[in-house]
């Protein structure tokens, strides 16, 4: 499920910033490395959240700095 996670983030991160269309994104990178600012960031969160139908608070994502991170903690908050 985890890797579904991910390219799904991968995917809304290339919608929000479609510099990165054609580019390899690692999801270990910090998302600043990848050009995402903070609002980037909360709405590649917010957008994520969205199609996953999921209502996590986004206080709980501070400290997820990379796509890794937030997949992460999105799978701990799948119901069983």
């Amino acid at each position: 499920m985890k890797d579904k996670i991910i390219n799904l983030i991968k995917e809304n991160l290339i919608e929000i910033i479609p510099e990165l269309e054609g580019t390899t994104v690692m999801s270990d990178v910090s998302l600043v490395d990848l050009g995402a600012n903070s609002i980037d960031r909360a709405e590649l969160i917010t957008v994520t959240l969205e199609r996953l139908q999921l209502d996590i608070s986004r206080v709980e994502f501070a400290t997820a700095n990379s796509i890794e991170d937030i997949a992460t903690l999105i799978e701990k908050k799948l119901p069983a």
